[in-house]
């Protein structure tokens, strides 16, 4: 019965994984001949043109959501092997304190943002933490907590989804453009700012590996504070016209049986590539890798994705975009553009 388990899982995950290696592969051959473009530009264009027409099919979904989210997460963890120490002491704590602030400010915004734009606490919060942490991961987690619908919840993800692959293509030359060649403040304003793990990686990588490495360390650093955000959402007052943080009264149904807004028990560990990015990082830190296992790491680490930035592409839907409406879409938009003033503020402040 396992091993049929397996097969079916593997018989699920095989067309998507495949297509995504193979534009992965046609990218790289690509970007011999258009090296400004690169292989991870090309990789996402080309996912989100086939993804759109030839390679629209439902049977491929399963594959590219495994080539997203896994071959990102293998990467991750090789990258624990790329990091220097020096240049995660170029972050410092003047990073973690950035992030914190970066964060902070943008669940608070994002949340007046929705009440502005006329949306309910919980869709607005679902935003916050989405665009504050790490995207539909983030709303996956505090969703339970803040008791939103699935409607609230599908919205919020593509919305933030949408969002962070708008930033995704244009901050690399934003970055360009206010920071030059500078890696820690191009690492900061990508790490600190774009959605996803994977968005992340892949405007990271429109710059250079330098930048991959650093902004990848940003970002984690906003995957481990999800469970600073979930325990804050744990405290606030959904209820609409209550203040956020007053205590919540649970009302009696017919039968006197206690209300349904108790908010769900749920669970946030650490993500097990944050330990391994870490594990690795110790490793190479105190023990020493050979430059052969470096080497080798950093060029599977780039193959893992090129192939996941194909996939990310062929996940974004036009269709999407259009079905959202003016509304949801302008408030994504106004948030992001909130995200990186307040990130540029943030980075002249800390980093000069």
């Amino acid at each position: 019965m396992k091993i049929n388990a397996i097969k079916k899982e593997l018989d699920g995950i095989l067309p998507g994984l495949a297509a995504s290696i193979a534009i992965s592969l046609v990218s790289q051959f690509f970007a011999r001949f258009l090296p400004t473009l690169g292989a991870a530009l090309i990789a996402i264009l080309l996912g989100m043109l086939l993804g759109n027409t030839l390679l629209n099919r439902p049977g491929l979904s399963q594959g590219t959501k495994f080539s997203e989210k896994r071959l990102l997460e293998y990467a991750i963890v090789l990258n624990g092997l790329i990091l220097d120490f020096q240049v995660l002491k170029s972050a410092g704590l003047k990073g973690f304190v950035f992030i914190i602030l970066q964060m902070s400010l943008t669940i608070f915004v994002t949340y007046n943002l929705g009440k502005y734009f006329g949306f309910g606490k919980r869709f607005s919060l679902l935003m916050g933490a989405g665009n504050a942490v790490c995207g539909s991961s983030a709303i996956g987690t505090v969703s339970p907590i803040v008791q939103a619908d699935n409607k609230e919840k599908g919205i919020s993800i593509t919305i933030v989804n949408l969002t962070g692959t708008a930033l995704m293509v244009l901050l690399p030359v934003l970055g360009a453009v206010l920071y030059g060649s500078d890696t820690l403040r191009t690492s900061a304003l990508i790490g600190g700012t774009v959605q996803s793990v994977g968005q992340v990686v892949a405007a990271a990588k429109l710059v250079n590996d330098d930048v991959v490495t650093l902004a990848t360390v940003f970002k984690l650093m906003r995957v481990l504070l999800i469970i600073g955000v979930a325990v804050l959402y744990g405290r606030i007052n959904t209820d609409e016209g209550m203040p956020l943080f007053t205590r919540k009264k649970h009302a009696e149904s017919a039968d006197g049986a206690g209300a349904s807004s108790s908010p769900a028990a749920v669970s946030y560990g650490v993500p097990w590539f944050l330990t391994g990015f870490v594990v690795f990082f110790l490793i190479r830190s105190f023990i020493g890798v050979p430059d052969s296992v470096l080497a080798a790491s950093k060029a599977i680490s780039t193959q893992f994705e090129v192939a996941a930035l194909a996939a990310i592409g062929m996940r974004v839907k036009f269709a999407d975009i259009i079905k959202e409406g003016p509304k949801a879409m302008l408030y994504g938009l106004t948030v992001g553009s909130v995200q990186v003033l307040m990130a540029v503020v943030l980075i002249r402040v800390f980093f000069g």
